[in-house]
């Protein structure tokens, strides 16, 4: 289930895990309490940077395009007890255990009424499943399989569910971090452009598939907010997965045409399986380029269909939305066994699943950081050596590290930006920024619109 990665550096990985679990017992849902706790601990995590989550709440019934938005769900209790008044289920121990935005119920029952409102994961019968039903009322329960085979006929079964739908509010936090006054580079308003960042706060106890977006999204605040400059403006969005970018984009969208340059939605990221990604709908976008030039240097990567879509990158590459946005997983959604399911718990993500998470996306912000189109301001090669650029005695052997520059400078015609360049000489961009350093400080090339 988990690799073992010799020599990392989890200190972050293990921030962000920490992090993961304070939000693992909340009850979260697309409307609610657990979704106001969740933003208010993630505000209470980044407030070293000087930046807080604004909460937009937007109210019941709201039209955002061809959705509404839906009433707030209030659960305060539910379980299912014999006529012995054992419980069979409790919500207390599990918030799994009700189906999502069950309406109240408090009835005792025979086995076979019981059972129609019951939910199982029949492949996997010592897992809770996760089921929802938002925009349909009714109740139910949901439990393991095995616990499912060990009710019995013959005895009745209280149904008791304590909720409610009410005229609230859906909830969504947004920060945005500014580009600096001094940017790496002038190219007449690039750095009024945006980097979108999107996340989900709707799912109950599950580590992966709800915890580690949000928990990685917090550590990634903290890194953009540190950086000395910025040439992009980068948006953080936390929301209720489909009805939250609906809602966000209906509110948003000229805004967000006009400004983002590359957008990534984050879920299932803190397990230490392979990196996975889900492109564009064309693929052919600054987001799918930088994440699959950043992806191909790991050790394995998987990169799916946009057909496979499934989490927000739906929304934001629609027809007439358009945004250049790209899915960012570890394991994806949907393909992993443990999938929404109890056994997607604090011990299937990890600190070296978010660590590897957390450096993948920060190489990402840096190559974009950097992508320029560069050319190089002398004819034929410039002479490295008397800038201390270039090793002074020739030998076999004494060329090697300073290949990647020459070849960097090669490629530096002013037609190909640093992806580019990266791709065609097999260099990690992580590798070349320090080389563009040094060669923009020695005057040796200049970056070019």
């Amino acid at each position: 289930m988990k690799k073992a990665v010799e020599n990392m550096d989890t200190s972050t990985g293990k921030k962000i895990y920490n992090l993961a679990d304070r939000l693992f017992p909340i009850t979260r849902s697309i409307t609610g309490k657990g979704v106001r706790e969740t933003l208010e601990i993630i505000n209470n995590e980044i407030k070293d940077t000087g930046y807080q989550l604004t909460i937009h709440e937007i109210p019941t019934g709201t039209p955002v395009f061809d959705w509404t938005v839906p009433k707030e769900w209030v659960i305060r209790e539910a379980y299912i007890e014999n006529e012995k008044h054992e419980k069979i289920i409790d919500f207390k121990e599990n918030n799994l255990h009700v189906l999502g935005y069950s309406t109240p119920v408090d009835e005792w029952v025979e086995l076979d009424e019981l059972l129609e409102h019951v939910y199982t994961q029949e492949d996997m019968p010592d897992a809770i499943p996760y089921v929802t039903s938002y925009y349909k009322e009714r109740f139910g329960f949901c439990m393991s399989e095995n616990t499912k085979k060990s009710l019995k006929k013959n005895t009745k079964y209280h149904m008791y569910i304590d909720s409610e739908l009410i005229e609230g509010s859906l909830t969504i936090g947004e920060l945005i971090i500014p580009a600096t006054e001094e940017v790496f580079f002038d190219d007449g308003g690039e750095d009024k452009k945006e980097i979108l960042i999107s996340t989900y706060t709707c799912h109950p106890s599950m580590a992966n598939n709800e915890c580690s977006g949000p928990s990685l999204s917090a550590y990634l605040i903290k890194y953009v907010a540190a950086l000395p400059k910025r040439r992009y403006s980068y948006r953080f969005v936390f929301n209720p997965e489909t009805i939250g970018s609906i809602t966000y984009l209906s509110q948003n969208l000229e805004e967000l045409k006009k400004n983002i340059a590359a957008g990534f939605v984050l879920s299932c990221v803190g397990d230490n399986r392979d990196y996975s990604f889900i492109p564009s709908r064309y693929s052919d976008t600054l987001a799918d380029r930088v994440i699959e030039n950043v992806l191909k240097f790991k050790e394995k990567y998987t990169k799916y269909s946009f057909l496979d879509r499934g989490s927000d990158e739906r929304q934001y590459c629609s027809p007439g939305v358009d945004l250049p946005v790209i899915g960012f997983c570890r394991s994806k959604y949907a393909k992993y066994p443990e999938y929404h399911t109890s056994k997607d718990d604090m011990t299937l993500v990890s600190e070296e699943g978010f660590q590897g998470s957390y450096e993948a996306m920060c190489e990402v912000i840096n190559a974009l950081e950097y992508n320029k189109n560069y050319k190089t301001k002398v004819l034929c090669e410039p002479q490295l050596g008397k800038r201390g650029l270039y090793p002074t005695i020739s030998k076999k052997g004494s060329y090697d590290s300073i290949l990647a520059m020459r070849d960097l400078i090669a490629y530096a015609d002013g037609r190909n930006d640093l992806i580019a360049i990266s791709e065609y000489i097999n260099v990690p961009v992580k590798e070349l920024i320090p080389i563009v350093d040094k060669l923009m400080a020695n005057d040796l090339f200049e970056s070019v619109d």
